[in-house]
């Protein structure tokens, strides 16, 4: 087997929606700055002669770790990207530049320096298997579409109470595909009074579920129903946008179900899926965001509290003088805390050491955010041990766990 050979060029980054400007360090330490158009050919092409010139590996700084220059970077086994994060970046650069002073040439310096000089601190990425990247991909995109569904719903509730409100109070969930099929149906008071009672108790039928639950009563809500308005201009205009709106939120709707069929397939054939679906809350929707939020290179992280610090869950803490001021992580992937705190939301209604601990920390005057925070603290701390060690959660083994060292959590109990 052969020995890897030494880097000998290191070239640092700041790329752009056209193009990309690039700072080489040559083999003599002398540097030079090249500006690459930022399409495929043109990117392939100078890397390529690049390589060619000076031969070798290449170390290449980045000032992210995902995006089309990384994709493009990746392709070849020659290179080795450093991902820069932009908030160092960007504080390196104040600091020998308090005036504020910003150009493209000079920030690929500055990551190719930080790439040199703090090889401690500015590691190398290391891709994950294919099927977890895909997997990433997809639960960030699938949340994308969540709040697409949420945008979609608000925007249709608000159209509603200007001209037909009766529909905010038939339904309870507004974002579903039934309340969206009503909608579309009957986008108005005046065609839904003129439709048969048949009509409309076999849509609600054909709906299954709380919809024929709740049918009698709806019917006879329908019956009592008044208009808000007869104005024409405001009927007509806010009929049309309910409609639109219902199209798109149909859309959303269909593209999430697809997501989770997609998820679904990934996640199951993954070896550690039997771990995280063991966690109380996780559910179909949060058990693969978990997987992916913390990898499965074990190595990645050696502590519990370098992941809550990671995923933002852990508070910062600033001191100067006799002052000191523990706030929110603001620097942080808020996808990555947005899972943990959800989860841990969920946890208190699947988990009976998670709701006494939930309860003791609201019975301590702390809100609902503040207490469902603390809780994810904790939970990370658990997941991190089993998923070092490769165990599925285990309920009861925890409780015993915290009976055999006298916590007060259940003290009483």
């Amino acid at each position: 087997m052969t020995t890897k050979q030494k880097p000998i060029l290191h070239i640092g980054i700041d790329w752009a929606t056209k193009k990309h400007d690039v700072c080489i360090q040559l083999p003599d330490g002398s540097r030079s700055f090249v500006v690459v158009d930022s399409s495929p050919e043109s990117v392939d092409e100078w890397i390529l002669k690049l390589h060619k010139q000076y031969k070798g590996n290449i170390h290449a700084a980045v000032e992210l770790c995902r995006g089309p220059i990384v994709y493009a970077l990746q392709k070849y086994d020659f290179i080795t990207i450093f991902p820069i994060n932009p908030a160092m970046l960007a504080k390196y650069r104040s600091a020998f530049s308090p005036s504020g002073a910003k150009d493209d040439p000079t920030d690929a310096e500055i990551a190719l320096g930080l790439m040199i000089n703090y090889p401690k601190l500015i590691t190398p990425l290391k891709l994950e298997s294919e099927d977890m990247r895909k997997l990433a991909f997809l639960v960030e995109q699938r949340r994308r579409f969540v709040e697409d569904r949420r945008r979609f719903a608000n925007r249709l509730n608000n159209t509603l109470k200007q001209y037909y409100p009766q529909p905010l109070s038939w339904f309870s969930h507004r974002d579903t595909k039934l309340f969206a099929d009503f909608i579309l149906r009957w986008p108005s008071l005046q065609k839904l009074r003129r439709a048969h009672e048949s009509t409309v108790r076999q849509f609600f039928l054909e709906h299954g579920g709380n919809a024929v639950t709740l049918l009698e009563k709806r019917i006879a809500s329908i019956k009592e129903s008044t208009q808000l308005t007869d104005d024409k201009a405001v009927i007509d205009t806010h009929e049309l946008l309910s409609s639109t709106l219902v199209k798109q939120l149909h859309t959303v709707i269909k593209s999430i179900k697809e997501y989770d069929v997609e998820i679904a397939l990934i996640f199951k054939e993954m070896p550690d899926a039997d771990l995280f679906k063991s966690l109380p809350g996780t559910g179909i929707c949060l058990a693969p965001r978990l997987l992916v939020a913390m990898g499965e290179n074990r190595s990645r992280f050696d502590t519990a509290s370098e992941i809550q610090m990671y995923a933002g869950i852990a508070p910062v803490t600033e001191r100067s003088g006799k002052k000191c001021w523990v706030h929110w992580r603001w620097q942080c992937s808020k996808f990555l805390r947005q899972s943990f705190i959800e989860w841990a939301d969920r946890s208190i209604y699947q988990s009976f050491w998670a709701k006494l601990y939930y309860d003791q920390q609201r019975a301590k005057g702390g809100s609902h955010q503040a207490a469902v925070r603390s809780l994810a603290f904790k939970w990370v701390r658990i997941l991190f041990r089993c998923w070092k060690s490769k165990t599925p959660y285990s309920e009861s083994r925890y409780l015993q766990a915290l009976k055999d060292r006298n916590s007060p959590l259940i003290a009483n109990i």
